[in-house]
């Protein structure tokens, strides 16, 4: 019997262990104490618990499961994941993103530098001890993006545009190591790929929306984007190869974030897990067909020609809904969104009474609609439905 090693699963990551059990797969999962009470109980599936969601805990996890009998494959839901993953996976023998490139990715300092080491175009930047150490080679670059080396979901990602900003920065951050880098315009997209010893087998590319500056919190993803401008195009596919090559990408999902500047793509960020917003599950729908199954027949080395589709067959979006900061008074629209046939799912994490910061990390937003339609412009029509009818009225405390 095949045996796959899930190393988290979460909520988003329950796709993997239901399309490894749809294969006939036996699996095994690692789960934290505190996601343990809402496993899926009676798939078959077997759960060995940790303590808690440090990158440590997750590697005494996933080998304690492996000593019940090596696994043929081992897949990593999330950032945290991967590091346990990737080093169980060197340890077996079994396909992975590498070792190499697991490390890389988790932590942005190690990207800049093996990149740089490529020529791949990205933002010119200085890894420092701390903020107040570059104060000097920000100042002289207005505006800078500061950046903690190993933060997901927009955490502590700040963009300082003037003197003063940037001295408040210093002032706020304190001691610890960090990136600076210069801010890079343009627009800004996401490619996920599914790879094979190097070479890639499927691609998406995701046009973003974000807040502006001195955030970017990413609100709205559109998969299935195709760029009209065939030089463009060419330079995207060339740059997504360089990235892979320069982190040492061999087998599983990829997922990198550029933007477009005047003379092509600049990197942002790359990693090697599933991306997070949801944005898996729109892929699946985008092409029809399942991305996470697709995953773990890569970690199992077994063929994905019958599997895979390359070109759209419907425009799947996720779009995060904003409003005021303050105490949420009325909620308004819910129910015509999701009566809309061209809405899939929406989900909201605030309801009346509870409180709405402003938005600094994809953390503090307050839920998403998934939507599905068969044309580019029935999914804008869709959006710009969810966005006028969705009313979420506040008030400022005091």
């Amino acid at each position: 019997m095949t045996e796959l090693l899930l190393v988290g699963v979460g909520q988003m990551g329950r796709p993997y262990l239901e399309a490894a059990l749809r294969i006939g797969c036996t699996v095994r999962a690692v789960e934290s104490r505190a996601a343990f009470p809402g496993l899926p109980v009676g798939t078959g599936a077997d759960f060995y618990q940790v303590d808690n969601g440090l990158d440590e805990s997750w590697l005494l996890g996933a080998l304690q499961a492996a000593e019940q009998g090596p696994p043929q494959g081992v897949v990593a839901f999330a950032e945290a994941h991967v590091t346990a993953a990737a080093l169980l996976q060197d340890r077996l023998g079994v396909p992975g993103p590498s070792l190499h490139a697991a490390t890389i990715s988790r932590n942005k300092g190690l990207q800049r530098m093996s990149c740089a080491a490529r020529g791949v175009s990205q933002p010119e930047f200085l890894l420092v001890p701390s903020i107040a150490d570059a104060r000097e080679w920000m100042a002289e670059r207005l505006p800078v993006v500061v950046k903690p080396l190993t933060f997901g979901g927009s955490v502590g990602v700040e963009q300082v545009s003037t003197i003063e900003e940037l001295d408040s920065a210093i002032e706020r951050r304190g001691e610890g190591k960090l990136l600076v880098e210069g801010a890079v315009s343009g627009p800004e997209f996401s490619w996920e790929a599914l790879v094979r010893d190097g070479s890639v087998l499927f691609e998406n590319v995701t046009a973003k929306e974000t807040t502006e500056p001195p955030y970017f919190v990413e609100l709205t993803h559109r998969c299935g984007h195709r760029f009209e401008d065939p030089k463009v195009a060419q330079q995207v596919q060339e740059f997504t190869r360089l990235v892979l090559d320069a982190i040492g990408m061999r087998t599983g999902l990829a997922h990198l974030e550029f933007r477009l500047g005047p003379d092509g793509p600049v990197l942002m960020e790359v990693a090697v897990r599933t991306p997070g917003d949801h944005i898996a599950e729109a892929v699946c729908l985008t092409y029809g067909f399942d991305l996470y199954e697709g995953v773990v027949r890569l970690a199992l080395g077994l063929p994905l020609d019958d599997l895979i589709q390359r070109e759209p067959v419907q425009f799947a979006a996720v779009h995060h809904p904003d409003c005021p900061p303050g105490r949420i008074t009325g909620i308004e629209g819910l129910s015509e969104i999701e009566a809309h046939p061209f809405v899939q799912r929406v989900s909201l994490n605030r309801g009346i009474g509870d409180l709405v910061k402003p938005l600094s990390s994809s953390s503090e937003r307050i839920g998403y609609a998934l939507v599905v339609a068969p044309t580019p412009e029935a999914r804008e029509e869709t959006l710009a439905f969810i966005q006028a009818r969705l009313r979420i009225t506040t008030v400022l405390d005091g």
